[in-house]
């Protein structure tokens, strides 16, 4: 799907997206193709993601979501210790309120 295609702007929907792009970057990078990701998966913790796979990953949304998610910014309003826990929930949420910012613009 490219950017400018319209994107369901739920959770559930936005979940299977991130899900799918994480599953992608773990099989590449590291190859794991098994891991379990859900909502109070956590990058650091439970994906043992490194700085340059949230790179990486900014791209992937980048990708699928065009401007309309801006990966870099919701970090840069973080602490080091909110990004250290970060899960995939409050990135889900964050990428849904952006979504529907952006249907309402």
């Amino acid at each position: 799907m490219t950017p400018h295609t319209p994107v369901t702007a739920d959770e559930e929907t936005v979940l299977a997206d991130l899900a799918g792009m994480l599953a992608r970057l773990l099989e590449d990078e590291y190859g794991l193709d098994d891991v379990e990701i859900g909502m109070h998966t956590t990058f650091n913790r439970d994906l043992e993601l490194e700085s340059i796979d949230l790179v990486t990953l900014a791209g992937l949304l980048e990708e699928r979501y065009g401007d309309r998610v801006n990966f870099a910014e919701f970090l840069a309003g973080m602490e080091f210790d909110e990004i250290i826990e970060l899960t995939v929930g409050r990135l889900v949420e964050y990428v849904v309120t952006s979504l529907k910012a952006a249907e309402a613009s």
